[in-house]
């Protein structure tokens, strides 16, 4: 689904794809490891900028920080608290072997700060704001979604699920296809490892007789989908904070969220994969409170730039 990306926000190719599937989460990330590692002895970088929680996030810190190469670390300081996630063990991890942490909200300063983590730490707001911000009235213009799929702004719910705690459980993962059933007009974005879960399950047919199941969709198309939602049903990392900043209701088909403001600020409401509370919420849940700019105002990577300009200066 990379190139899908790429192509559409105009990204340049790779200097180096690293060319590794998919697999345990052991075998990835050593073979990233390794492969990362030979690219860094080449390039002899001064410093390896990682994003976010991946098994690549961990395998460019290690590979890093065991050839003495500094790290530098954007999303960091956010915690589930849930260490049964692959992506907590990572932002721990990480985290840890950071020079440089750019923390997208103060909650995730105070949560390094409780580990012991104080120096290098920069409250630069979140890219993702960024990219939103930049790319909006391009997706606007340029999104031709809503007539290729025939539907019509706000008369929709839109849901997405692809994370391996909801996908991999066939009981969790029949239990959200039985909500999704029971909501009128439900759109699903669908990954291609959900898709083929769904099948292997026995769960595919009964979805697509009730809900609107489609191929995956670019960022532009999805910015789209997500802004003129009526509520967003998801087991996404950042859609829920996509959501709050376009001041959409979203509810989480998790049991915990690295992004506690969007629930505190009662804007996202976390259901787990429990049917009646699903379908509860996408009848009853709605915001009570307005938004705060508690990711930033959409200068997180002037900020993260001016902190690297510092940092070669003075190097």
């Amino acid at each position: 689904m990379n190139k899908v990306f790429f192509d559409e926000l105009k990204i340049p190719e790779p200097d180096y794809h690293l060319g590794v599937g998919s697999g345990t989460h052991g075998e990835q990330t050593g073979e990233m490891l390794k492969r990362t590692e030979e690219v860094l002895i080449k390039e002899a970088p001064d410093l390896v900028l990682v994003f976010g929680d991946t098994n690549t996030t961990l395998a460019g810190a290690l590979a890093a920080v065991k050839l003495h190469i500094n790290v530098a670390h954007i999303e960091a300081g956010l915690r589930s608290y849930d260490r049964r996630m692959p992506e907590e063990i990572n932002r721990i991890l990480t985290d840890h072997c950071s020079d440089m942490l750019f923390c997208p909200t103060k909650t995730a300063v105070e949560n390094l700060k409780r580990e012991g983590i104080s120096k290098g730490v920069h409250l630069t707001g979140d890219v993702m704001v960024d990219a939103l911000k930049e790319n909006i009235e391009i997706a606007e213009q340029k999104s031709r979604i809503f007539d290729e799929i025939d539907l019509k702004p706000k008369e929709y719910y839109l849901a997405t699920v692809h994370r391996a705690e909801n996908t991999d459980d066939a009981e969790r993962l029949k239990s959200v296809v039985d909500a999704f059933c029971e909501i009128e007009n439900l759109v699903f974005p669908c990954h291609p490892r959900t898709e083929k879960l769904l099948k292997q399950f026995g769960l595919w047919n009964k979805l697509t007789m009730k809900v609107k199941v489609i191929k995956p969709v670019g960022y532009l198309d999805m910015l789209m989908l997500e802004k003129n939602a009526k509520k967003i049903l998801t087991d996404s990392g950042g859609i829920p904070k996509e959501a709050y900043i376009l001041k959409v209701p979203c509810i989480t088909l998790r049991e915990n969220t690295e992004w506690v403001e969007t629930v505190a600020d009662g804007w996202n409401v976390l259901v787990g994969a429990n049917k009646e509370k699903i379908v509860k919420m996408a009848n009853d849940f709605e915001p009570t409170n307005e938004q705060r700019d508690v990711f930033g105002s959409g200068d997180a990577s002037e900020k993260i730039t001016k902190v690297l300009e510092r940092c070669n200066e003075n190097s």
